[in-house]
């Protein structure tokens, strides 16, 4: 089952991404948290404990795994007690979240593997969770993206999508419009003087991605079932959680 979608406006060609990640990357995370005042942190910390990775279900796979956050989420989540894969396209990022990692003692459990969440590099049914944050949006071909994710979840397993959204409601809405379209972008080039307009590229492609039922339903024609959505901070992010349907 596919359901179409109008044809997109912002660049996401797999060349112009990953290279604009690899500029961005030495400042990444300290963008990151700036820029969202922290509360990225507690958005990772509110994913984790939603999904409850259990010690002995196998192992969780991260793709679009930038530096590598959300995977040192779920490792200090899980205590230590999961493997866990954590996967991106872009090498600068990679090597970032491997330094990292070795930084906060969980290189051993941690293993980050190049690859591009359309052609992931693993085998079928093995992961008790596969996450996304931040990073769906910019996988060219959305359904192709979702599709992989849910062909490496075990059954019975979970997929998961953390990501920006556009807050439904008055004042925020419209407060969380000006700041995305005015404030993030300038800080962004600001700091990090970067040729490729990344932080102009963000609030484009934050608002041109599919948004509550709209990605419901992508999850759902990549075979998912009991598909729910939990806006976060007043709607600013929303984490996706579906199950893969056992056989």
């Amino acid at each position: 089952m596919s359901i179409a979608s109008s044809e997109p406006t912002v660049d996401k060609s797999s060349t112009r991404v990953q290279r604009m990640f690899g500029e961005i990357a030495p400042r990444y995370d300290f963008l990151n948290h700036l820029l969202s005042m922290n509360v990225d942190r507690y958005w990772r910390w509110r994913t984790v404990r939603k999904l409850k990775p259990q010690a002995d279900a196998g192992p969780i796979l991260d793709v679009c795994t930038g530096t590598g956050d959300l995977a040192i989420a779920f490792d200090k989540g899980a205590r230590g007690r999961v493997p866990i894969v954590a996967a991106d396209f872009c090498h600068e990022m990679l090597e970032l979240g491997e330094e990292k990692s070795q930084r906060r003692g969980s290189s051993e459990r941690i293993t980050f593997v190049e690859g591009d969440t359309e052609h992931l590099p693993v085998g079928d049914n093995e992961f008790q969770i596969v996450s996304v944050a931040f990073g769906l949006r910019n996988v060219s071909d959305t359904d192709r993206g979702l599709g992989e994710m849910t062909r490496v979840a075990k059954p019975g397993g979970k997929v998961a999508v953390l990501e920006f959204t556009t807050p439904r409601h008055q004042p925020m809405k419209a407060l969380y419009g000006w700041y995305f379209r005015n404030v993030l972008p300038r800080i962004g080039q600001f700091v990090m003087r970067n040729n490729s307009a990344a932080y102009e590229y963000l609030p484009e492609s934050v608002g041109e991605f599919l948004q509550y039922e709209q990605l419901t339903k992508r999850m759902e024609a990549a075979g998912l079932v009991n598909v729910r959505f939990y806006p976060m901070t007043f709607g600013i992010a929303t984490l996706y959680v579906g199950e893969k349907p056992q056989p």
